[in-house]
């Protein structure tokens, strides 16, 4: 009820309000970029995102966190700050009944987040908290305990937060805290407000806080959060072309490194922190939970852009829609998926198995071509480039590592939830892999039809999904089918993935549940297909 107040209803101020902002505002270094909510943000008109001008005890809108090798740390996500207003944020967890501060950090002007850090956690019992602001904004919440002690460990996953809807998501917060999980991922796409992230990073936050107050929660930025329609971040190029497909960044490093700053610094400190081109950081890392260790990687940042490397063979250099071209012809040397950076990572987190009982690669998108028709009916394209299916020579050495570690992978970005085992020289010798639906989705939809909607070789016989089965995607790629989620199977295809590990019988089942279902009703269904177990390694 709080978040609709604050969403919906006209808010009073305190004196130091816009009539008294104080001292002028630090200025941003980039201009048109998150006017709403930086420099003299009060002098604007209000936000048709969300309202920024809250009352001054509700400054502090959500903070989110992980724990990971004994070490705690919680971003505070504040609406922003007028200049004359401090910029400190304490952080307070409750012991023998006492309030007691244990960490405080500046809050940066850039973004309205501020990055609270305390070592030497134990995480074996759960802690409650709170987030202080001045005198007055208070906002409290839980830092679970590790549940290494349990068998079943589980995580739910979405993604894709489409900014056609400016709700609140009452569906997707009651389902998920039934469900009660132990981690939350969201794989990207959590805001589509290009050039004004913060608001939108503000209204998610509103959207799913009660979800993240009191566990962990990983977030990764996709190309919607940093305010591109699609991302070959080529190590940190400048984007030439419109729509970025020849490779790298379309707006100013300093905002780039806001997004990722407010949605990562909260996740565990990056394996290997040296930043790429521009300055603009990275976050790819691990984090052990319950015994399963996940591996977070960065599908974008370091990938080829398509434009001027390849030959074009469609209306865009990353759609391809001929069906007589040559997969062959767009697989060339030197192009670059995940990097030897994260190749490296990859290798030597697959190795280490002490204190792991399961592994899991959690990243933006799928490693295949998993959709056939995009964004409308008429619309099939042969190959996406997009997609972590290209190129192929990439995909396959990434496939390799996440197999050699005995990981599943978890994604999203599709705006089609499949799950597919993945082919590298054989059908099914590769990991198995879990799309989840987009949350929202009213922007870009896709479809898993097979041409002649012919089944695969070796379908699965029990399944109710026709097209099933061994396929090639449209770089030749090897996949087998086991589920999908087309918007015209029912929900339009919106909900949430929820990833069961079970430690001792070595297996782990993906659930979809559709967005508006209530879970906690007896009759209620997944999508069709789902649940689906597969057994994967385990100690």
């Amino acid at each position: 009820m709080l978040c609709a107040l604050l969403l919906l209803q006209p808010l009073s101020f305190s004196a130091q309000g816009p009539e008294d902002p104080g001292a002028p505002p630090v200025l941003a270094p980039f201009e048109a970029l998150d006017s709403l909510c930086i420099n003299d943000w009060w002098n604007r008109e209000p936000s048709a995102i969300v309202e920024t001008r809250v009352p001054r005890n509700e400054v502090i809108a959500f903070g989110i966190y992980t724990v990971h090798a004994s070490t705690l740390k919680l971003t505070a996500q504040l609406f922003p700050l007028y200049p004359k207003e401090t910029r400190t944020v304490r952080l307070e967890c409750l012991r023998n009944g006492s309030w007691r501060e244990e960490a405080s950090a500046q809050v940066n002007d850039l973004g309205w987040s501020a990055l609270l850090r305390v070592e030497n956690w134990d995480a074996a019992r759960d802690v409650s908290y709170r987030i202080r602001h001045g005198e007055q904004a208070v906002y409290y919440g839980t830092v679970r305990r590790d549940p290494v002690g349990r068998n079943e460990i589980s995580m739910a996953a979405l993604s894709c937060n489409s900014s056609r809807d400016r709700g609140l998501r009452p569906d997707y917060v009651r389902n998920i805290l039934w469900h009660d999980p132990d981690l939350v991922f969201f794989a990207g796409d959590q805001s589509y407000d290009h050039k004004q992230h913060t608001a939108a990073w503000l209204k998610f936050g509103l959207q799913f806080r009660d979800v993240f107050r009191d566990r962990p929660c990983i977030t990764i930025p996709d190309d919607h959060d940093i305010g591109q329609a699609n991302l070959w971040g080529e190590s940190g190029k400048v984007a030439k072309l419109q729509g970025s497909s020849d490779g790298g960044y379309n707006h100013h490093p300093q905002y780039v490194r806001m997004v990722e700053r407010c949605q990562t610094a909260h996740l565990p400190d990056p394996v290997d922190p040296a930043p790429i081109g521009q300055g603009i950081g990275v976050y790819f890392t691990s984090l052990m939970l319950g015994g399963i260790d996940f591996a977070i990687l960065e599908d974008r940042k370091f990938k080829s852009g398509p434009a001027g490397k390849i030959p074009k063979q469609g209306p865009r250099p990353d759609h391809i829609n001929d069906p007589q071209y040559d997969p062959a012809s767009i697989d060339l040397p030197g192009l670059v998926l995940l990097g030897e950076r994260q190749h490296q990572f990859l290798n030597e987190w697959g190795q280490s198995w002490s204190g792991v009982r399961m592994k899991a690669v959690l990243s933006q998108t799928g490693f295949c071509g998993g959709a056939h028709i995009h964004g409308d009916r008429d619309n099939r394209l042969f190959a996406d480039l997009d997609s972590n299916g290209w190129p192929q020579t990439g995909r396959n050495q990434a496939l390799r590592l996440i197999q050699a570690a005995g990981a599943i992978h978890i994604g999203g970005d599709q705006h089609l939830s499949t799950v597919i085992q993945h082919g590298i020289d054989e059908f099914r010798d590769g990991p198995w892999a879990f799309i989840v639906p987009a949350s929202v989705n009213t922007i870009y939809e896709r479809w898993w039809l097979p041409e002649g909607e012919a089944p695969g070789a070796n379908r699965d016989e029990d399944s109710v999904l026709p097209y099933t089965g061994d396929y090639l995607d449209g770089f030749q790629n090897k996949i087998t089918m086991h589920a999908y989620a087309n918007p015209d199977q029912g929900y339009n295809g919106e909900g949430y993935g929820l990833v069961r590990f079970d430690k001792a019988a070595g297996t782990v089942t993906f659930e979809c549940w559709p967005r508006t279902v209530d879970v906690s009703l007896p009759s209620t269904e997944q999508f069709p297909g789902w649940p689906i177990t597969v057994p994967v390694r385990h100690q």
